[in-house]
């Protein structure tokens, strides 16, 4: 498969008109991504934004006392580093893969200048933001409102979303880092969902089983946030 070809499967990059890819396709670079692999910290100017491809992305907020918590989750359909373009340089969050894979990235600057040019890429890449800000905001009402395994569920069904097969490889410690909770909750959380027959969890090895039973399971969050992304940022390409 062409590099072209393997690019196109970040759903962003997809949506963009021809000549706008005509234009980008040179700028873009294939990047592999690892497990744990802290893309940025919070505060540092960014010099890159990335395109997942096959890995997921973890946004976490960091306390002063290293307890974080994730905020939002970037995979295929998106992209790392919205502040670059908004006007921010800097985020006062961390990005962690949390699922190995490759991306590819693309340097700050030349994004920014297509921003600012305005037509298709600024209305696609702003759509994008208000759905990661409806994913953000979702997140703080589910940690607030509701249940370990509820959250979890959701947790799991979002990070499907972005990967082509049903199997997740994660630590305990970096999903109760995504959670903001104890490890021991997270294993309790996983073993349950694992008795009922909707997951098997064994290693850091996540397989889920019966997404239809995570979907019942589940609270609203997770049905809120996957139909803002379906209504802004269906598949086809940008006008």
């Amino acid at each position: 498969m062409s590099k072209a070809a393997e690019f196109k499967k970040n759903q962003l990059l997809a949506a963009l008109p021809e000549d706008h890819w005509r234009h980008w396709r040179p700028q873009l670079e294939l990047v592999l991504m690892s497990l744990g692999e802290v893309i940025y910290e919070s505060g540092t100017t960014l010099e890159y934004l990335y395109f997942p491809i096959t890995a997921i992305v973890s946004l976490l907020y960091v306390m002063q006392d290293g307890a974080s918590a994730e905020i939002a989750v970037v995979g295929n359909e998106g992209l790392v580093g919205v502040s670059i373009f908004m006007g921010g340089e800097s985020t006062p969050s961390r990005a962690v893969v949390q699922s190995a894979g490759v991306g590819c990235r693309i340097k700050s600057q030349f994004l920014k200048d297509e921003f600012d040019k305005s037509g298709p890429v600024l209305h696609l890449l702003l759509r994008y933001t208000q759905a990661l800000i409806t994913q953000m905001a979702q997140t703080a009402v589910c940690n607030r409102h509701h249940s370990l395994d509820q959250q979890l569920c959701r947790w799991l069904l979002l990070s499907l979303d972005r990967l082509q097969g049903d199997e997740l490889v994660m630590t305990q410690e970096l999903i109760a880092n995504m959670l903001g909770v104890r490890r021991e909750g997270v294993t309790e959380g996983a073993l349950k969902l694992q008795r009922v027959g909707l997951i098997r969890y064994a290693r850091g090895h996540i397989t889920v089983l019966d997404r239809q039973g995570l979907e019942a399971r589940t609270c609203e969050c997770y049905a809120v946030v996957k139909r803002e992304y379906d209504r802004l940022l269906p598949a086809t390409v940008a006008v």
